[in-house]
């Protein structure tokens, strides 16, 4: 399954901040993989969902680390 995403999240990843554009979820056997746009260098990358993080949002009231 396929979900785009329609508001800005921002997400901390290996390569630096980036903007989530999609979730690829592939079912209960294998973990869900975000599709990413780095901030720093514009390219767009895929990660597992281990390797992100949500940055903080202090609107949302989500903490830092």
């Amino acid at each position: 399954m396929l979900h785009e995403i329609k508001q800005l999240m921002y997400m901390d990843t290996p390569h630096g901040e980036g903007i989530a554009l999609f979730i690829i979820d592939y079912g209960g056997q294998a973990n869900t993989i975000w599709v990413i746009a780095n901030c720093s260098d514009g390219k767009i990358r895929h990660y597992n969902s281990n390797d992100i993080t949500l940055t903080t949002n202090f609107t949302l009231k989500i903490a830092d680390k």
